[in-house]
């Protein structure tokens, strides 16, 4: 098996102007270097979001959001991993889609929802997986990580990684590095985490209501962090090696 390459663009999105996300989107998936077979954007990277019914204004429908994706895909020649705000008549969820260069498209849509989330997005109900140059991949979005049984489930579906796009609160940034390296370790797989940095969530007023921890990062399956950001809008690329799956795979089965 050949060693797959992921890139995570760090982004700092405008809430509520999909245009401008998809500009940033395309700008930063096109000066990708070649070798990238995957890229990783945030939770929300489409659209933005804010927890009112403005949410509204800024939602796409899975056509037109799984259309942007594509076009982006097919252009650079790489899969695409993008969350946004799905609007299916009156509800909306809070999806991700995993998309190739052909249109084949998957979709995730977020089962657990954080906070004020939940007034306003309907969670989903499918554990999703994939397959991914990297394998038999798990979609999660942000707060999913905290829920030990999704990771026992994803566990016995046998991925060998979790992709995990994130929009995670800067004050509890050590949670999420902490629970990235968790879910890699209690699975014995790849965890690679993309995090929105900047601020954004704003109120009726115009004031930002949150800061992004950003410290998007890949996970090894033995719980080490290969590399990580901390808060720039750069890109982490990174390749993931089969043999540090296997070796780790290997080590733990002989373990009674």
């Amino acid at each position: 098996m050949t060693a797959p390459t992921v890139a995570l663009p760090q982004l700092s999105l405008t809430d509520l102007d999909p245009a401008a996300n998809e500009a940033a989107i395309r700008e930063r998936t096109a000066a990708l270097p070649e070798s990238v077979d995957i890229a990783i954007f945030p939770e929300y990277a489409l659209t933005g979001f804010v927890a009112d019914s403005r949410a509204y204004s800024g939602a796409l429908t899975s056509e037109r959001a799984t259309d942007i994706l594509s076009s982006v895909a097919a252009e650079n020649d790489i899969d695409i991993l993008a969350g946004y705000l799905e609007q299916a008549g009156d509800t909306l969820y809070n999806t991700s889609a995993y998309v190739r260069p052909d249109g084949d498209t998957t979709s995730y849509r977020k089962r657990h929802l954080w906070g004020d989330e939940a007034t306003v997005v309907t969670p989903g109900d499918e554990l999703v997986t994939v397959e991914t140059p990297v394998g038999k991949t798990g979609l999660l979005t942000c707060y999913d990580l905290n829920f030990v049984a999704d990771s026992a489930a994803m566990t016995d579906e046998r991925v060998d990684a979790l992709f995990v796009i994130g929009a995670w609160p800067a004050a509890h940034s050590d949670n999420w590095r902490l629970l990235c390296r968790a879910r890699a370790l209690d699975g014995v797989r790849w965890v690679v985490g993309a995090g929105r940095t900047g601020t954004g969530g704003t109120d009726r007023t115009g004031v930002a209501q949150r800061e992004y921890a950003g410290r998007s990062m890949v996970v090894r399956p033995d719980g080490v962090v290969a590399a990580a950001l901390n808060r720039d809008e750069r890109d982490l690329v990174w390749t993931l090696d089969p043999e540090i799956l296997a070796e780790q795979r290997e080590f733990v089965g002989s373990v009674d």
